[in-house]
């Protein structure tokens, strides 16, 4: 039932994130900007996304550690922004994010499971 609950406040508050504010606008304008450069360091399997709902290298080659680091950094303020609005905690909005991005990533993305084992889609 929580989790539930979590996954479509979830929904919700990234709406209303990125509809209502302008920090919420500037957050989702940088994530546009990033998404490119995100999506071609995937599709290299230079990155993946971990089980927190972040993004982590799987490769000793770090090509735009600038790009990675600010896309983690805004997820957590979302995901802060989401926990505090449900009374949740911040991992636990962060694993539900994980799992939503695994259901919707391409063949090919590299993915790390519940238990921190990683495996390519």
């Amino acid at each position: 039932m929580l989790k539930i609950r979590i996954a479509t406040i979830f929904c919700i508050v990234w709406g209303m994130l990125f509809a209502g504010s302008a920090v919420a606008g500037d957050i989702q304008s940088r994530m546009k900007s990033r998404l490119p450069t995100i999506t071609k360091l995937k599709a290299q399997g230079l990155i993946g996304e971990n089980n927190r709902g972040l993004i982590e290298y799987r490769s000793a080659k770090r090509p735009h550690q600038n790009v990675i680091n600010q896309e983690n950094a805004d997820r957590q303020k979302v995901y802060q922004s989401i926990a505090k609005k449900q009374g949740a905690k911040v991992a636990l909005v962060g694993q539900h994010r994980a799992a939503q991005i695994a259901q919707r990533a391409p063949k090919g993305t590299w993915l790390q499971d519940a238990k921190g084992k990683w495996y390519r889609k």
